[in-house]
Formats: C-alpha cells, sequence, structure tokens
C-alpha cells in the first residue's frame, strides 16, 4: 500500500514537471516572452488543446519503462540511462502524436523538452539518493563506521565500494584503493582514491587506521592471490575476499558473496580443470562404492560422485554418525540419487564379500584408512588389520565380482616410510599393483599429501589452539609438507581414474611443499593476532614416525607424464603376486599373536621402510 501511494505522488509529480518542461521549452525558445512574442501565440494552442493527451502518452510510457518500479534511494549510472531512454521515447511519442494529429511545435521545442525531462524527471528521482546519502551521513557518525580498504581498482572493485555506501546496515565506510595498476594511482572511484599498489598495503593500512581489507580480485591467478594475501596478512586488518570468476555463477558481485580470507587462499594453486566427458564416462548409469564414505576424503569423493549421476551409491563406513551426516546432505542436495549407507567394517571379510555379492559395485573407491602417524605407531596392529587386510578384503572382493575399477586413495607417507601408517599404506599399494595382474578388474592407487581441514589434521588443530588463545604448537621448525584443498584432491582422484589402465600408482602435483611454522603464523594473522606476540608458537619436538618433509615418489619409481598436467604416474615395481600372498599370511600370523616381530617382518616386506623407533 505504501509503494502504490508513492508511485501516485511520483506520477503526479511528473505530471506537473512534464507540463512545467513544455513551459520552460517555450521560455528558452522565444526569449522569456511568450506572451508578447511575434510567433510564440501562433504554437501555444497546439500544446494547451493536447496538453492532456501529451501528459497521458509520456506517462504511459515512463510506466512502461520502469520508472516507477525502480528503488530510487539506490540510484546509479543504470537508473541514469534508464531515464534517458524514456524520455527519448516519450518525446518520439509525443512528436509522432502531433504529427498524426498534424499540430505544429518547433523542432527545438521537441529538443529542449527531452533534455528538460531528462534534468526534471531524473533530477527529483536522484534528489531521493542525495537526500538519503545525506540522512546516512548524519545518523552514522564516521567513528561508528568499519574503516575499509579495498585491494582491485577494477569493475569488482567499484561494485564493492558501492554496495559498501549504498548498504547502510553494513556500517562499512570504504576509504582507500589500492591496485597494482600505476595509471589508476591518483584517481578516485566512486570518491574513493587509488592510492598505492600491494606493497603499501600495510603502510596505508596503518595511515588510515583501517579495519577491514576487502580483496575484490575475482580475474586474478591463485598465485596471484597468495601474494596479495600475504601482505593483507601483514597488517592487523580483517581480511576478506571476492570469490574468483568461476565461482561467481551470474556473475554479479554483492555483498552477500564476500567471504573471509581462508588459509586457502595462502596456497595460491590453480583450479582443477577435469576432463568431464572421462570422468562421466565411467561413473554414470554405474553402481560405485566408497568405503570410509563418511570422512574427510570419502564424503567428498560422494558429493563429487553424485554430480555424475551414478545409477547407486553405496557409502561404507564403521562410523555412523560421519555416514549419518553425509547421506542426509546428499538426500537433500541429490533427492533423486539412489543412495544406500552400509554401516560395516573393511576388516570384516565375511560381511564385505556379502556387500559385493548383494550389490554388485563396478566402481570402487577404497578411502577406508586409519591415517594419524602417532596413534598407528603406538597400535601397529590396527593398522595392520585396517590398512592392509582391510585394502585386502575389498580388493579380492572386487576381484572375485569382477569390478571395472578400483582406486585405492594413498599417501605420501607410503614413500621411504618412516613409520608404520605410512608403510602400511605401501603394503596396500602392493597389494593393488600385484591384484593388477590376475585381474580383469583395472586397480589403481593415487598418492597425495595432506588436505587441508581434513578431519584430525593441523589446520583444525591450530584454529582450535588460536580461540584457546595459544599457544599453536608445531614439532619442528624446518618440518614441510605437500598440502591440497579436500575438493582439488578427490577432482584429481576421480580424473585419475578415469585414466586407469590398471597396476599404476598416479601421484598428484601437490604443489610447493610449506613449512608448517609459516603455515601457523598466516593462521594467526588470519585470525586477526599477531605471531610470538599476542599468540605464541611453540616447538614440541618430532613425533615418534614423523619425517621432516614428504616424498612423492620412491627412487626406483620414475615419473611419467599423463594428458593431465596435475597427474602423474610412477613407474609400476616388479612384484610377484604369490609371494606378496605368503608374506602376507604370515603378517596375519604375527598380529595373531603377540606382534613381537611386527616392525621386523614389515621392514622385510617393505624395504624402503625405516623405522624411527
Amino acid at each position: 500500500m505504501k509503494k502504490k501511494f508513492s508511485n501516485l505522488l511520483l506520477a503526479l509529480g511528473d505530471i506537473l514537471l512534464i507540463n512545467l518542461s513544455f513551459i520552460l521549452a517555450f521560455m528558452i525558445r522565444f526569449d522569456g516572452d511568450i506572451i508578447n512574442h511575434p510567433i510564440a501565440p501562433q504554437y501555444l494552442p497546439a500544446y494547451f488543446d493536447n496538453l492532456m493527451v501529451i501528459t497521458l502518452i509520456k506517462i504511459a510510457i515512463f510506466y512502461g519503462f520502469g520508472l516507477y518500479r525502480s528503488l530510487w534511494r539506490y540510484a546509479s549510472i543504470e537508473e541514469l540511462i534508464q531515464i534517458v531512454s524514456t524520455s527519448f521515447f516519450a518525446t518520439t511519442g509525443t512528436v509522432t502524436y502531433m504529427m498524426i494529429m498534424q499540430q505544429k511545435l518547433p523542432r527545438s521545442i521537441y529538443i529542449l523538452t527531452f533534455m528538460l525531462d531528462i534534468l526534471l524527471i531524473g533530477g527529483i528521482r536522484f534528489s531521493h539518493r542525495v537526500l538519503k546519502s545525506m540522512n546516512e551521513q548524519s545518523v552514522f557518525n564516521d567513528r561508528n563506521l568499519k574503516r575499509v580498504m579495498v585491494v582491485g581498482a577494477g569493475q569488482a572493485g567499484a561494485m564493492v565500494i558501492k554496495e559498501l555506501k549504498t548498504h547502510a546496515n553494513l556500517q562499512s565506510k570504504p576509504i582507500v584503493v589500492v591496485d597494482d595498476d600505476e595509471t589508476k594511482h591518483g584517481r578516485r572511484i566512486n570518491g574513493v582514491p587509488v592510492l598505492g599498489n600491494r606493497h603499501d598495503i600495510k603502510k596505508l593500512a596503518e595511515i588510515k587506521r583501517i579495519d577491514e581489507i576487502i580483496i575484490a580480485l575475482p580475474s586474478v591467478s591463485k598465485p596471484e592471490i597468495r601474494q596479495v594475501v600475504e601482505q593483507c596478512s601483514k597488517t592487523k586488518c580483517k581480511l576478506k575476499i571476492l570469490p574468483g570468476i568461476y565461482e561467481l555463477i551470474d556473475g554479479k558481485v554483492s555483498i552477500k558473496k564476500i567471504r573471509d580470507v581462508d588459509i586457502e587462499d595462502l596456497l595460491g594453486r590453480e583450479e582443477v580443470k577435469v576432463e568431464l566427458n572421462k570422468i562421466t564416462g565411467y561413473i554414470q548409469n554405474k553402481t560405485v562404492l566408497v568405503t570410509g564414505g563418511g570422512g574427510s576424503i570419502g564424503s567428498e569423493l560422494c558429493r563429487q560422485i553424485a554430480k555424475f549421476s551414478p545409477q547407486k551409491m553405496l557409502i561404507l563406513d564403521i562410523y555412523e554418525n560421519n555416514a549419518y551426516d553425509i547421506q542426509n546432505e546428499l538426500i537433500r542436495n541429490y533427492p533423486d540419487l539412489d543412495l544406500e549407507v552400509l554401516i560395516a567394517s573393511v576388516r570384516d571379510k565375511k560381511c564385505i564379500d556379502e556387500i559385493f555379492q548383494r550389490y554388485r559395485p563396478q566402481v570402487v573407491f577404497h578411502a577406508a584408512a586409519h591415517k594419524h602417524v602417532p596413534l598407528m605407531e603406538a597400535n601397529p596392529k590396527e593398522a595392520i588389520k585396517n590398512n592392509v587386510f582391510g585394502t585386502l578384503n575389498v580388493a579380492e572382493a572386487a576381484h572375485e565380482h569382477n569390478c571395472e575399477k578400483f582406486v585405492l586413495i594413498s599417501t605420501d607417507k607410503a614413500v621411504n616410510p618412516t613409520n608404520v601408517m605410512g608403510a602400511t599404506k605401501r603394503i596396500a599399494e602392493m597389494i593393488v599393483q600385484t591384484m593388477s595382474k590376475i585381474s580383469k578388474t583395472e586397480f589403481v592407487a593415487v598418492r597425495f599429501g595432506n588436505v587441508l581441514g581434513s578431519n584430525g589434521s593441523v589446520i583444525p588443530l591450530f584454529k582450535n589452539q588460536i580461540a584457546k588463545g595459544g599457544p599453536v604448537t608445531v614439532t619442528h621448525p624446518e618440518v614441510t609438507r605437500y598440502f591440497m584443498t579436500i575438493p582439488e584432491a578427490v577432482q584429481l582422484v576421480i580424473q585419475a581414474g578415469a585414466m586407469a589402465k590398471g597396476g599404476e600408482i598416479f601421484v598428484l602435483d601437490m604443489g610447493e611443499p610449506v613449512k608448517i611454522i609459516h603455515l601457523a603464523e598466516n593462521l594467526i594473522r588470519l585470525s586477526g593476532f599477531e605471531p610470538y606476540k599476542e599468540i605464541d608458537i611453540q616447538v614440541t619436538g618430532l613425533r615418534p614416525g614423523e619425517k621432516l618433509y614428504e616424498e612423492l615418489l620412491m627412487d626406483e619409481e620414475g615419473l611419467q607424464q599423463t594428458r593431465h598436467s596435475k597427474i602423474f604416474i610412477g613407474k609400476p615395481i616388479l612384484i610377484d603376486h604369490k609371494v606378496l600372498k605368503a608374506e602376507l599370511t604370515h603378517l596375519k600370523e604375527i598380529i595373531s599373536g603377540d606382534g613381537k616381530d611386527l616392525r621386523d617382518y614389515i621392514e622385510h616386506m617393505v624395504p624402503t621402510y625405516r623405522r624411527t623407533s
């Protein structure tokens, strides 16, 4: 009701302004004297006789072009263009009508009324915006507003500034813009000055008393974003970022799409490009089993596999809570997905055989595993039961029931392992490599490093320590690790599965290794604190079985390139299936007993294993 009343008032105002435009046009055309001018009186009757119709024509065109639907308190260049185009067509409509009625007016009158309509009709609307802006400045004292720096003087930066100024409820004031393009320095964007480049961020943040930095560079590469984030993290400002253009599906910038800067932004890795047609070919309309489907990697596998329309998806996990969570998520997001959750252990050979007999999965992603190095170092029997014999159970069932593909999720810790967990994963790789020689199933392993944010990984640990005020604990100042985001790792795993021919160990390009202490420092800064001053970092010493650095290949494996730039193949090592089978039988006997010689026998099975205890 209030809106209709406002529009009615606006339309009544337009009626007055339309006719005011004509009167002013006559006065300008006839030097201010429309009564005594020798020519003016012969044209005035043509206007007054058609005043009502001319007014109705213009109001109808204004309505048709949406001048009564716009929110003029947010008026901008788009609304100005709308007023100009509407005024043009309204004048054209008037001229057409007068010609049909054979009523003559000087051409200059039409030109003048067109320009006056823009000035008066536009002016009354933009005055709403001006009054609103003045009112906001009077209501909100600058001291109560967040002072914002925008990184990026392009279109995205301009839109961010506009939205910050438009939405008073955000209580944010854009103060300064930085951009590496020197031609923009000294200029203004929506009234905000561009004063420097990325290297001036820290200095400008101090001088201008900046509270928050918004990085508005959606088209810039990930490595460049990382460099900008590193500069921003030297300040104490809250950091936010506009997602990359690939995330902005509609291409539109809005405050809602701006998110906090996360540790992933400091990895500086380009987005993975997958060959969708290849992936779709081996997943679509197939029954797909994901073991460990409730875990960090397993659940992301389920999310991404669901996109490729499998005929049926099976989630197998021993931990019901995680399985329940991913089940509910998939039901919500993919209501047509044929989904079944199986609570079972990969250690239970009979149960695994029954599952394969009943569901006949065609593609298996084996992600079920114990992964925590210190825990497995203290519980080597459990590591063997789950990571070795659990893998053997699932792999043999896949072979016996003629699965098409079996993809083992492995780890860089399987390379020259110094811990039981890594050695068990290497034995799992050996199982996969030997099974490929005797089976029609394409058995492969995919090896990658740490994933950011996975359950029990270093990032959640650091965040928890920071939330408690520190200290953040790092085992050694020189420890380095390879990192990927969970979605990136899983995309490459699925892509590697499409390339599988059998027996390969696919190695993912993990980028450059990251020092864990640098990761801790950056995470502290991103949380708004200063490392070593506000949040301390303590070095606790290497844990049992822990390496200073991880490797992705063994010396004897070599490396072959694939058609995908981020996926490589380690050269298969010759392993005799019968010999491995006999060794596994003896290993089972050892863990069934007191396990006294367990580490010695692991060293026998994995010659590259070098235990630290």
